[in-house]
């Protein structure tokens, strides 16, 4: 348990004692007492801590929410860390504590190094992250860019959170799409033998597509061309999907993103497992045929309308697909599955939740993070073009653009439902307005004081032998305070799927070190004092470089 929530649940219990003293004595007259909670007040005027037990009480004891808090302010055992006790507004209970409280994480900080933030809310549950899931018939564009970054955070997180965390890329390698794949293909092949064939104009137009082609030619040359159209498609597919897929795969560990499993929407198919889910839908009476179709009774599950499984040619839809898939994904013990997808996808989300309580399972255990889009500026202009793929600008130019680091930062720091517009410019800087540059730049900064200390023949002190009551100037207790926090941002970041917060915190915590830094020296003549700040700083590079890690960033130690 963090210090935070060690001071939360000691005044909780006290303010319990308080209202239970107070209903004793006749003060409070209520039949059930309600949930006490106690919360850190966005508002530092507002004191350490703050409930509002007492507006929760009004109704219940018939008395002003005032006259409440007065009640159990009188009644109130101040405890360890309370300094006072003040009654604001309406009713709230405002605690205001000892500086000194600030520095108890410091020591726990340092002992607990890369454990350091980390939680146990999840406690073991499995957990299934699937994001990006990209068709494997071209490169990756900021869409999938922006879900790689929120889908790996996410998983990196919850499983600082103490979750069992998967992570899994859904390969849609069957359907129309590959269909399109094979003409397009097909197109290309041919015309580098010399035919006259035309792609079709909904198929799949960029540069890779041709070079894909050209590499296929070179290890077999014109004999394709010869053999009959199914087993050309079938070879020009097969050597193309492998080719993606391993393109894929670098593309995204150069952008630190590693999966546990990547699981073939064909596999599905091969195994029955989407015959066997249409049955199962079948005998529980959730599917009815219409017109050669097999339909979907999603309006049985409050969805506007039914939706088409099967075609009337045959041939599954992709919902059809998607649903065993979801099925597949339970059967293996998932109790949360996280979807990371496109705002394109937003209508499929209520299709999906009502295809899960079809199959027999709580809709719940399905959460879709929602992305909105990406827009690319440079040089105060909006970049459209790629030249690899000759429609938009792929993940790997960005990463060459900006770096690995600056592009997962800037489509992490704003919420997933929320439009980006991603500053080429800003990002490739090395200044203060370049966020990531800003918290990376605090992380060493902390080194350099390090090294500092080891070339004068210093080493850290022992964090259980330092009298910290030396640190009462301003920026030290704000980073004292702000480094308590780190647990509880991980605790919120994991239940909201934020990964934002964790940006943020990360931001608002480099600030307060470099004020720290420009107000005060940490190696001087006073050891006291000097050993204090050695294990300060300590504790906010660990924290740094802990909460980077959680988004993928390097914690560099020179810049």
């Amino acid at each position: 348990m963090s210090v935070v929530e060690e001071i939360r649940a000691e005044l909780e219990k006290a303010l319990a004692h308080s209202l239970q003293a107070s209903r004793e004595c006749g003060l409070i007259k209520i039949d059930q007492a309600p949930e006490i909670t106690v919360e850190v007040p966005r508002e530092k005027d507002h004191g350490d801590f703050a409930t509002n037990l007492a507006m929760l009480l009004a109704r219940p004891a018939r008395m002003a929410p005032r006259r409440v808090a007065e009640i159990l302010a009188q009644n109130f055992s101040a405890g360890t860390w309370v300094e006072r006790v003040e009654i604001a507004g309406p009713g709230f209970v405002n605690f205001y504590l000892k500086p000194g409280w600030v520095y108890l994480s410091l020591p726990r900080i340092v002992s607990q190094g890369a454990r350091y933030g980390s939680v146990d809310n999840g406690r073991g549950s499995k957990v299934q992250v699937e994001f990006v899931s990209a068709n494997p018939t071209g490169l990756l564009h900021m869409g999938n860019a922006r879900g790689a970054a929120l889908g790996d955070s996410i998983a990196a997180i919850l499983k600082f959170a103490g979750y069992d965390v998967t992570r899994e890329f859904y390969i849609n390698d069957a359907g129309n799409q590959i269909e399109n794949f094979a003409d397009s293909l097909e197109a290309r092949y041919l015309q580098l033998a010399g035919q006259d064939i035309p792609v079709p104009e909904d198929g799949y137009h960029g540069e890779d597509i041709m070079a894909t082609c050209i590499s296929f030619r070179e290890k077999h040359g014109d004999s394709y061309t010869e053999v009959a159209e199914k087993d050309r498609r079938s070879a020009l597919v097969a050597f193309a999907l492998e080719e993606k897929l391993e393109s894929i795969k670098n593309v995204l560990s150069d952008f630190g993103v590693d999966y546990d499993v990547w699981f073939s929407e064909q596999s599905l198919h091969d195994a029955g497992a989407v015959q066997d889910t249409l049955e199962f839908l079948r005998e529980k009476g959730c599917v009815y045929e219409r017109e050669g179709a097999l339909w979907f009774k999603a309006t049985d599950f409050g969805v506007d309308k039914d939706e088409v499984l099967v075609r009337s040619n045959g041939l599954p839809t992709y919902f059809a697909s998607d649903i065993a898939y979801h099925r597949n994904k339970l059967q293996r013990g998932f109790a949360w599955a996280i979807d990371v997808w496109g705002a394109d996808h937003h209508g499929h989300v209520p299709r999906m939740k009502a295809a899960i309580k079809a199959l027999g399972y709580d809709p719940a255990v399905l959460e879709v993070v929602i992305m909105q889009l990406v827009r690319l500026y440079k040089g105060g202009e909006i970049v459209r073009m790629s030249k690899r793929s000759g429609q938009f600008v792929t993940l790997e130019d960005l990463i060459e653009e900006v770096g690995r680091d600056a592009a997962r930062y800037f489509f992490i720091m704003r919420s997933a439902d929320s439009h980006l517009d991603f500053d080429l410019d800003l990002a490739r800087s090395e200044s203060n307005e370049n966020p990531v540059y800003y918290i990376q730049y605090a992380h060493a900064r902390i080194c350099s004081i390090m090294r500092q200390l080891e070339e004068q023949g210093g080493q850290m002190p022992d964090p259980g032998s330092i009298d910290y009551s030396l640190l009462i100037e301003e920026y030290e207790l704000a980073l004292a305070r702000k480094l308590a926090d780190f647990p509880g941002e991980v605790t919120a970041a994991a239940a909201g799927l934020a990964p934002q917060r964790i940006a943020r915190y990360l931001h608002e915590l480099a600030g307060l070190l470099h004020s720290f830094y420009n107000s005060h020296r940490v190696i001087i003549p006073e050891k006291d004092i000097s050993a204090a700040r050695l294990v300060l700083v300590e504790a906010t590079r660990i924290t740094l470089k802990n909460g980077l890690g959680l988004l993928g960033i390097n914690a560099p130690e020179r810049m």
